[in-house]
């Protein structure tokens, strides 16, 4: 089974299974399909990270993101508050290809060249824009006029593409083309330097070295913590995943009760609040302290302060940003949960001349420019993201349920309100996907930090809901029906009955489907 946020993402994934290939496999068709499905989501000049089952219940985790420019220093910016958001000072390497051709290597059944002609054959012939990339190119216009190469791939004859209109990139066709049959291409040959030359040449002191460094990837062990009854699996920093995990050890025993209670609301985002507020303490790539929030005293700590309403105002989650995620499990018990990234919209809104690759802007998004903290800008040292991407096993080892979601800084509360309503509450897939949402705001976001602290929610929670947090003290603002955020993807396994079971987020056009 697979799912994703597009139709024809999840066609191809199950299309790889019909033809004997296993769920890395899938994954692999579907990530590269991604990048003309939802340009404005992810791409060749992304990051990426995946979580892996293998048959024999080990669980890894490979993480594909970028160093920035080695002549980027705090000093180097020292008239501006924070980094850039767009542009060339905003891009770190792109990790996407290289943890790619990690997780290829770890469990694919087919070459790269077979499994990515589906998405270089859509990026010759077009794949017709959906109201989504119709939306998202015309939101962003003017950003991407400014830019020659993202002009001619993505505003054909000068113009937003209509909704149904077949986007044709064939300049990104060649390059997925070259990419398959030679990964490292992006890292130590020419397109490494033809990229570094094109961001020198814009002002961005890349040496190449950051790029080679980059595409040094190899699987890593996945993160783990124990909840009702299951392991719940995550990715290893620089993803946020460990805070997913803390979130539910804050809130394990709180949840059991009337599911999205105003009580149950209030713990799922004080939980968050704390967790932000220690990445905000503690994160950074290269450092272990992240580790301590998920320590029993901090955890304690943490419970006793959302009992007294003692909750942090400093950090929540800025929900704005650009992202997919898709899940494949196949016969054999194995299943990737992978979520590929440009960190904003079509990303620093650049890309590099004659190859329809649109660059990120993680660097720009990520790092801080905030003297001694973990997580302030420094060369060799990655930005924490936001991206994550999590597993459920029981104690057979046997695979319960993969997911992610897609959405900023919300991305590690939606899932972790995934997890309880599927582990809490026992709710199916689609049901859990679709589930009213809500986040804390401000976010970790450079420029967002500090701005007053907000509970944005969904109304479909209900105004008794909705007025019952807001005497526990919440400022709420409402987010719409749907409009909270996110595009979850969820399958669960059903050992006892033998069947698995998929959920695609209505928020979005995506289909989950079984072979």
């Amino acid at each position: 089974m697979v799912t994703a946020s597009h139709p024809a993402i999840s066609r191809v994934g199950a299309n790889v299974l019909e033809r004997g290939g296993t769920a890395v496999d899938a994954a692999l068709a579907m990530a590269a399909v991604a990048w003309l499905a939802l340009p404005g989501q992810c791409g060749v000049g992304g990051d990426a990270f995946a979580l892996v089952r293998r048959p024999d219940g080990t669980v890894e985790a490979f993480g594909g993101s970028g160093f920035g420019p080695d002549g980027s220093t705090p000093e180097s910016h020292a008239d501006r508050p924070h980094l850039p958001r767009y542009g060339a000072l905003s891009v770190a390497a792109p990790g996407a290809i290289a943890a790619l051709e990690a997780l290829h290597r770890a469990g694919a059944t087919m070459s790269l060249t077979e499994l990515w002609a589906p998405a270089v054959t859509l990026a010759r012939r077009g794949l017709a824009c959906t109201a989504k990339t119709a939306g998202d190119i015309r939101e962003h216009a003017s950003r991407l006029a400014a830019d020659p190469a993202t002009a001619a791939a993505l505003l054909p004859g000068g113009t937003v593409p209509a909704t149904g209109t077949r986007l044709r990139q064939l300049a990104l066709g060649s390059s997925i083309e070259e990419l398959a049959a030679d990964p490292a291409a992006l890292y130590t040959g020419k397109l490494a330097a033809r990229a570094v030359d094109h961001l020198e040449s814009l002002g961005a002191p890349f040496s190449g070295d950051e790029w080679a460094a980059t595409g040094e990837v190899s699987a890593t062990p996945a993160l783990r913590r124990r909840y009702r009854g299951h392991w719940v699996h995550q990715t290893p920093m620089p993803t946020p995943g460990w805070m997913v995990l803390d979130q539910l050890a804050i809130c394990e025993g709180e949840l059991g009760g009337a599911p999205l209670s105003a009580t149950e609301v209030h713990w799922l985002a004080g939980a968050a609040r704390i967790a932000f507020a220690d990445r905000f303490a503690w994160a950074g790539s290269d450092s272990e302290d992240w580790r301590r929030g998920g320590e029993p005293a901090a955890v304690e700590a943490a419970r006793a302060r959302i009992r007294s309403g003692d909750l942090p105002g400093l950090a929540g989650a800025n929900p704005d940003g650009d992202t997919t995620s898709m899940v494949a499990v196949d016969g054999d018990g194995r299943a990737v949960s992978l979520i590929e990234s440009l960190a904003f919209t079509f990303g620093a809104g650049i890309s590099l001349p004659d190859t329809g690759i649109v660059l990120n802007n993680r660097l720009g998004r990520g790092a801080y420019l905030v003297p001694g903290h973990p997580n302030e800008l420094k060369p060799r040292r990655k930005p924490v993201h936001t991206l994550n991407a999590w597993l459920v096993t029981d104690d057979d080892g046997r695979l319960r349920h993969a997911g992610n979601t897609p959405g900023g800084d919300g991305q590690v509360q939606w899932n972790t309100q995934l997890l309880s309503h599927l582990l809490d509450h026992g709710a199916g897939p689609q049901a859990a996907v679709d589930a009213p949402r809500f986040s804390v705001f401000p976010g970790s976001d450079a420029e967002d930090l500090g701005a007053p602290a907000q509970l944005r929610a969904e109304n479909r929670l209900g105004m008794d809901v909705l007025d019952g947090l807001r005497r526990l003290g919440h400022t709420v603002v409402p987010a719409g029906d749907w409009g909270a955020g996110g595009s979850a993807q969820v399958i669960s396994v059903d050992h006892e009955r033998g069947c698995f079971a998929g959920g695609s987020d209505s928020r979005q056009e995506g289909v989950a489907l079984g072979v």
